[in-house]
């Protein structure tokens, strides 16, 4: 009988469709880019599961209205997204208002890079959230190396620490990961 039952689970999860995944990044030194390509590794790494990576300005309104999650991307400026981040968050919430929708039933998540440990990245993060929990999407964070929650990945990469290290890129792909199981999960609740 467990046998039937997992057969019968395991076909109803192939006859669903695709949970479809937008990684959507501004990147102006290519760090933050890196960052993007990373969570879209993880996020591609669950079965089931078709994702888009785009620049922020490539991103065409179907991307967004096909999507069940949006992971945006952005380099800090001033302790802030910068205003490409900003112009897709504008892009996105007027995509739905014009739709005659919102984020109900979709998955939402942030991650970034700045220069130092403390410039900015929690504020920007928390930006990216708080407009698409405006927009009344679910927001999913991340978990960082030890099991504690976070606003979902970053990557320091100013002067003291260039670029983006093993460690951060192994974050954003388990960022990605989580993303997608969990968006997968919600999309195919009842």
């Amino acid at each position: 009988m467990k046998s039937l039952l997992w057969l019968v689970g395991l076909v109803a999860l192939a006859q669903q469709p695709p949970t479809r995944i937008l990684v959507a990044y501004h990147s102006e030194s290519g760090n933050t880019e890196k960052l993007a390509q990373a969570v879209r590794a993880g996020a591609a790494s669950v079965a089931g599961t078709e994702v888009t990576l785009r620049k922020t300005s490539e991103v065409k309104t179907d991307d967004i209205l096909r999507s069940d999650g949006i992971m945006v991307g952005t380099p800090v400026h001033w302790s802030n997204v910068s205003a490409e981040t900003k112009r897709f968050l504008d892009q996105v919430g007027n995509t739905l208002w014009k739709a005659k929708s919102n984020g109900d039933g979709k998955t939402a998540a942030a991650f970034c890079t700045g220069g130092g440990v403390s410039m900015g990245k929690e504020a920007a993060r928390v930006s990216i959230l708080s407009a698409f929990l405006t927009m009344r999407f679910t927001v999913i964070g991340g978990v960082d190396a030890e099991g504690y929650g976070t606003l979902g990945a970053e990557a320091t990469t100013g002067p003291a620490d260039p670029g983006i290290s093993e460690k951060e890129i192994e974050e954003a792909r388990r960022f990605g990961e989580r993303f997608a199981r969990l968006t997968r999960r919600l999309r195919s609740s009842p």
